[in-house]
């Protein structure tokens, strides 16, 4: 989050609710960053949403589980003469993670040709690692807005529409990314359709804990 590791380890450890919470899960020691990584991870290995409309249709093989829309806006999504984002949030045979796991520069993180935000470049110091960020899974993202690396898109229309533009021209723009404004109005709302239908059910107890609601219905 922009921060340091030291200064993450320094915040946390002066917390007293943190200090006691870690103790009761690490035991009682300082809290390292390795811990609050190990912690996070094990965490979000909870969180798995699943069975949206899209997986009921899709994997379930049940044909009214989207409407029309909806299986138009998937070819929209797969197609490689349409949209083709499959090509980066793939979709299996068996099962769809809408990542490829890999980095790529979708022109986030740039202005007028300036890179305002490097990405990766600053893990690898690799010039053509300038404003690549990883492929976010695409299951519940009409939840998540607002959208891109640095939160600039603020609903899905409007990532569609920064796609259809071939995003921010610069140096290290994917190859994959070019200018989708042959698919029409209906195609793209379909999309979008789409995109909606990859709402699934989330775990009950993945939100804060109850305590914290009731301080945060009280603010």
């Amino acid at each position: 989050m922009a921060n340091t590791l030291k200064t993450v380890e320094q915040r946390l450890n002066a917390d007293a609710t943190y200090r006691e919470q870690f103790a009761a899960a690490w035991g009682a020691r300082p809290i390292t960053y390795e811990m609050v990584e190990k912690s996070i991870a094990s965490f979000e290995r909870t969180v798995i949403s699943g069975n949206s409309p899209f997986d009921r249709w899709k994997y379930g093989h049940d044909n009214k589980a989207v409407d029309a829309a909806v299986k138009r806006g998937f070819v929209v999504f797969t197609s490689k003469k349409k949209a083709d984002c499959a090509s980066c949030h793939t979709v299996g045979e068996k099962y769809a993670l809408f990542t490829d796991n890999q980095f790529h520069n979708v022109g986030v993180g740039v202005n007028a040709g300036e890179f305002t935000d490097v990405g990766l470049y600053a893990v690898t110091h690799n010039e053509t690692d300038k404003a690549k960020f990883k492929t976010p899974s695409l299951r519940n993202i009409a939840l998540t807005a607002p959208y891109m690396s640095d939160g600039s898109l603020t609903d899905l229309k409007q990532v569609i529409d920064f796609y259809i533009g071939a995003g921010n021209s610069n140096p290290n723009l994917d190859p994959k990314i070019h200018v989708l404004d042959f698919l029409t109005g209906q195609e793209r709302s379909d999309l979008q359709a789409f995109l909606n239908s990859l709402t699934g059910e989330i775990p009950p107890d993945v939100g804060p804990p109850e305590a914290t609601k009731i301080q945060i219905s009280k603010k």
